[in-house]
């Protein structure tokens, strides 16, 4: 299994902002898992956030759906293969679980973006930016 030291969780809404944070990591030399760039999405990288999306979520029989096994096998396995687990607001519903994976796995959390409310649970986190600029310059 592949090894990383980050996986970038976020939602597929947000590809641009994880597709360039996960260009500037690995310009910095990181190997980073990027669930947007997965063989699984073949063609998807290019298409409106928006669409691919109202597809996905359209899916009749989800929980038996031999597509979505696949998805959250490799999701998975790349947060079992990370060292660090990067949390890039806004996130939805598999984000947050990711997070609680991750912790679950002893690994170290990091949370990018403007949290407006207390959230007690976000206490998980080691680290917290406003902003991705903010953490690329803390690696420095």
């Amino acid at each position: 299994m592949k090894k990383y030291d980050y996986f970038i969780s976020s939602r597929w809404r947000n590809r641009d902002h994880v597709l360039s944070l996960a260009k500037k990591l690995r310009e910095k030399g990181f190997a980073v898992y990027c669930f947007i760039e997965e063989k699984y999405n073949p063609g998807t990288i290019r298409e409106d956030p928006e669409e691919v999306m109202a597809r996905f979520e359209s899916r009749q029989n989800w929980y038996t759906d031999p597509f979505v096994k696949r998805i959250f096998k490799r999701d998975l396995d790349g947060l079992r293969a990370s060292k660090f687990i990067i949390v890039l607001l806004p996130g939805g519903k598999s984000t947050h679980i990711e997070a609680g994976i991750g912790y679950g796995l002893g690994k170290k959390l990091i949370l990018i973006g403007d949290q407006k409310e207390t959230e007690s649970l976000y206490l998980i986190f080691s680290e917290v930016y406003k902003t991705s600029e903010d953490f690329l310059e803390n690696l420095d």
